[in-house]
C-alpha cells in the first residue's frame, strides 16, 4: 500500500543495460527462455513428486502424460526462437499443467475442485488460494529486484504494460511451481485451509476470510524459513533468500559478469 524509502539508489548503468536488452528481440527471447525452462522444469518436478507421494490416489497416467509433454517443451526451448514462439510454448505448457492440477488435490475434494485457472476475480476457492499466494510471491520478488537495483517494471517475457511489474513476473515464474503451488496444495491437503474459509461475493468472486488469510500468511512466512541448497551456488540458505539471490544473479548476468542467467532448479 505504501513504502518509506530514502533517495533513489542502485546502478543506473545496470538499469540502462536492462532497458537495452529488453528492446533487443534476440536478447529478450534468450532471457525469456531462461525463465521458462526453469518454470517448466520445476512444474515437471512438482508433478513427479505428486506421482511419487500420491500415485495410488491420483490419475498417475494423466499426470505422467503431462510430465512427458513438459519434457518435450523443454527440449524445444533449448534452441533459439522468436519471443512469440517461446510464449506459445509457455501457454501450452501452462494449459497442460493446470489441466491435471486438480489431480494433485487429494483431500477436501468436496470444497476444493480445480477446473481451470481463472482470476480477476477468482471464481472458486482453489483459484482464490493460488492468486493470494502468487500475489505474496510477486511482492517479495519485486522487492528483491528493487533492492538489487533492477527495474521490476521492465521484463523480457512479460512485456511493458502500465502498472504491471514485468520483470517481477518473469523472475517469479521459476518460483511458482515449487514454492507457491506446493504451498497452496499442502495447506489444502493437510486441512490447514478449509472450504468454509472462503466467501463468495455477489459478483461471483471468491475471497478468503480473515482467519484463512492469516493462516496462509503464517504458513507462507514459515515456508520462507525452510533451508535449501542453491543448485548453482552450492550454498545453503532460507528459501526466503532465494528471491534476492536470483535477483543478484540476474543482475550479474545483465552486467556481463556471468555468461548466462542460472535460474533456480528445484529437485
Amino acid at each position: 500500500m505504501a513504502s518509506v524509502r530514502g533517495s533513489a539508489s542502485g546502478n543506473v548503468l545496470l538499469r540502462r543495460r536492462q532497458y537495452r536488452l529488453a528492446d533487443e528481440p534476440e536478447a529478450a527471447s534468450t532471457l525469456a527462455r531462461y525463465f521458462l525452462t526453469r518454470k517448466l522444469a520445476n512444474s515437471r518436478a512438482v508433478l513427479r513428486r505428486a506421482v511419487r507421494d500420491h500415485g495410488d490416489k491420483i490419475d498417475s497416467g494423466a499426470v505422467a502424460g503431462v510430465i512427458d509433454r513438459l519434457s518435450q517443451h523443454l527440449d524445444r526451448l533449448g534452441v533459439d526462437m522468436p519471443l512469440d514462439g517461446a510464449r506459445g510454448i509457455e501457454g501450452d505448457a501452462a494449459h497442460a499443467y493446470y489441466g491435471v492440477f486438480d489431480h494433485l488435490i487429494v483431500s477436501g475434494k468436496g470444497d476444493f475442485v480445480f477446473a481451470g485457472r481463472n482470476r480477476r476475480p477468482p471464481l472458486d476457492p482453489v483459484n482464490c488460494h493460488l492468486s493470494f499466494v502468487y500475489t505474496l510471491l510477486a511482492h517479495d520478488v519485486r522487492s528483491a529486484l528493487e533492492t538489487t537495483g533492477l527495474d521490476p517494471s521492465v521484463g523480457f517475457l512479460h512485456r511493458d504494460r502500465p502498472g504491471r511489474p514485468g520483470l517481477a513476473l518473469d523472475l517469479m515464474e521459476e518460483f511458482r511451481p515449487f514454492f507457491a503451488d506446493r504451498l497452496a496444495l499442502t495447506l489444502i491437503n493437510l486441512g490447514k485451509v478449509r472450504g468454509k474459509g472462503f466467501n463468495r461475493l455477489e459478483s461471483g468472486a471468491v475471497v478468503l476470510d480473515d482467519a484463512t488469510r492469516k493462516a496462509v500468511l503464517v504458513a507462507y512466512q514459515e515456508r520462507k524459513q525452510d533451508v535449501i541448497e542453491h543448485p548453482f551456488l552450492k550454498e545453503k540458505m532460507p528459501i526466503g533468500l532465494l528471491f534476492h539471490t536470483q535477483a543478484l544473479l540476474l543482475a550479474r548476468h545483465l552486467r556481463g559478469d556471468l555468461d548466462g542467467y542460472p535460474p533456480f532448479l528445484w529437485k
